[in-house]
């Protein structure tokens, strides 16, 4: 299939036009409603987005959030068109972009935006690939991503990488003149799977979360993210950070849309074994109620009188704060029960012996020459779970370790290495086998303050249901916990580092214990009823 130009615009988009569908607007609810009732084929779908990325990816703003398209995905939208969706194939027809870290064995390379791995390609279709394609998802292509997921060089922008370039914020899509870096960040590392569903460039997308990689860049363009409990989703055939935290999540539009996917994603895997612990509702979507609010009780960790302490709201752009305000406003206007109390100072995350100190020797890095201090697990595992993705899932490449790819990196480095490789550097000398005793003693020192002294002494001393942080400010301690979170719009912020900037999306996370996620979407539900924050970017 050739790539769709400004040409096929018109004609593509006025066939799913016709049907009042407008995609810039459409939640995945509504397409599939759409596909159901005959009003829209699933090629005129496929023929509709991948005219809008056309107009605003490729030209236009050039937002850069699709890396790859697939080239059978009009073929693929075609042998559904006479299929509707169903309780068996809930998305028959539905057009998906996939993050460019996650595996197909279908013509479309899986790079994680490396140079290094162009044209590298998956023995396989990763689970949650294979769980889309058994619902009826058209997989339209890769989102791009910011490289490795982030965990390449310090200091990297999010939304860059060396193969698939910068992905821009669509809400403020102005780059800096000088290194060409967003004004706004398009939040990482599944930037370009959030911009690709905030510009209706997609139905729906698919991202990754180490450690903040859904929520920020849901936050960021205004969408509706779940980051799973670990072991909801299957992390097989996905290219790995940390096997402690590594998850799968849906970006999309609304509430409803998320625990849609969830319902498709949430299955267990024999290839994964942490799934096997897996806990679920047999419907994400039942019990989605404007009331679910009542009577809930929602921790605020923040306590103007232990200033001290105040870590996740002491330190707000005023901006937010007013945000935040607003929403704690509606919650308790919702009948919610208003917890203000601090974390425990304990369930600070980066306690004794968890990090490592690294070099930034990052050219473009305004902190260069100064020590950062990256996650011992993440560089860690990091290495491992690379060489075993390396060995057991790449074919048509020759790179086959991590030690490859930094050896290709510096034999290509005005192209490969423009912010530097200091975090593959240090990940490269641990043995790779997760034998070290300083590895164990760290993980072992992350669940004791994110999950033990953290989430669960504040979420028991206070009898709450779930925990809510502004932005995605409580990734680290959520996602170390392998707890869950839910990111929904909230409102709109400006301004970066003292300049001003049009306005862009804030979100706002509750999260909760493990396997909590249908409580969680529950109670983001109620408060996207009560709001209606979303508003696509004015391309």
């Amino acid at each position: 299939m050739r790539k769709p130009t400004r040409r096929d615009a018109g004609a593509a988009a006025g066939s799913v036009t016709r049907t009042k569908l407008k995609l810039e607007h459409a939640p995945m609810s509504d397409i599939i409603d759409a596909l159901a009732s005959g009003r829209v084929t699933a090629t005129a779908l496929a023929e509709g987005y991948l005219a809008r990325i056309a107009a605003y990816d490729r030209d236009g703003p050039m937002l850069n959030s699709v890396r790859a398209f697939n080239p059978d995905a009009i073929k693929i939208a075609a042998k559904l068109d006479g299929t509707k969706p169903s309780a068996r194939r809930p998305l028959a027809g539905v057009p998906i972009l996939v993050k460019d870290n996650i595996a197909t064995s279908d013509k479309q390379p899986t790079t994680a935006g490396s140079l290094a791995l162009e044209g590298a390609r998956a023995r396989d279709d990763a689970t949650v690939v294979k769980l889309l394609r058994d619902a009826g998802a058209v997989i339209l292509g890769k989102a791009n991503l910011t490289e490795f997921a982030n965990i390449l060089a310090i200091d990297m922008p999010s939304g860059y990488s060396s193969l698939g370039g910068q992905v821009k914020n669509p809400f403020v899509p102005a780059l800096m003149d000088d290194r060409g870096i967003p004004v706004v960040q398009p939040g990482g590392s599944s930037s370009g799977s959030a911009v690709a569903v905030a510009a209706g460039l997609c139905a729906a997308s698919i991202g990754t979360e180490t450690s903040g990689s859904l929520l920020y860049p849901a936050s960021q363009n205004g969408l509706v993210t779940v980051k799973p409990t670990v072991g909801l989703i299957s992390r097989t055939g996905i290219l790995p950070i940390s096997h402690s935290q590594d998850t799968a999540g849906p970006m999309t539009r609304t509430v409803r849309d998320a625990a849609m996917l969830l319902n498709v994603l949430a299955a267990a895997d024999p290839l994964d074994p942490v799934t096997k612990r897996q806990r679920r509702p047999a419907d994400y979507t039942a019990d989605l109620a404007q009331d679910a609010m009542k009577g809930a009780r929602i921790g605020v960790p923040s306590d103007p009188a232990d200033p001290l302490n105040d870590r996740y709201y002491g330190k707000l752009p005023p901006k937010w704060t007013k945000v935040m305000a607003d929403v704690v406003k509606v919650l308790e206007d919702l009948g919610a029960v208003i917890v203000r109390a601090n974390m425990p100072t304990a369930g600070w995350t980066g306690g004794p012996g968890t990090s490592m100190s690294v070099l930034n020797r990052n050219p473009l890095s305004p902190h260069k020459g100064n020590v950062a201090t990256p996650p011992i697990v993440f560089l860690y595992e990091l290495k491992h779970g690379l060489n075993l993705y390396l060995k057991d899932w790449a074919t048509n490449t020759g790179i086959k370790t991590m030690a490859d790819i930094i050896a290709f990196n510096d034999a290509h480095a005005e192209k490969a290495l423009r912010f530097g490789q200091d975090l593959f550097l240090a990940a490269d000398i641990s043995r790779g086998d997760l034998s070290e005793r300083e590895y164990k003693s760290a993980r072992a020192m992350d669940l004791l303050s994110a999950k033990t002294r953290g989430m669960d002494a504040y979420m028991n001393q206070h009898r709450l249901d779930a925990v809510l942080f502004p932005g995605s400010g409580g990734c680290v301690i959520a996602a170390k916990a392998g707890y869950p979170s839910v990111m929904v719009p909230a409102g709109f912020v400006s301004g970066v580092d003292g300049k001003d900037t049009p306005d862009y999306p804030l979100g706002v996370t509750f999260a909760g214990r493990a396997w909590s996620e249908h409580k969680l979407l529950r109670l983001a539900y109620a408060y996207e009823q009560a709001t209606h924050i979303f508003k696509p970017p004015e391309l």
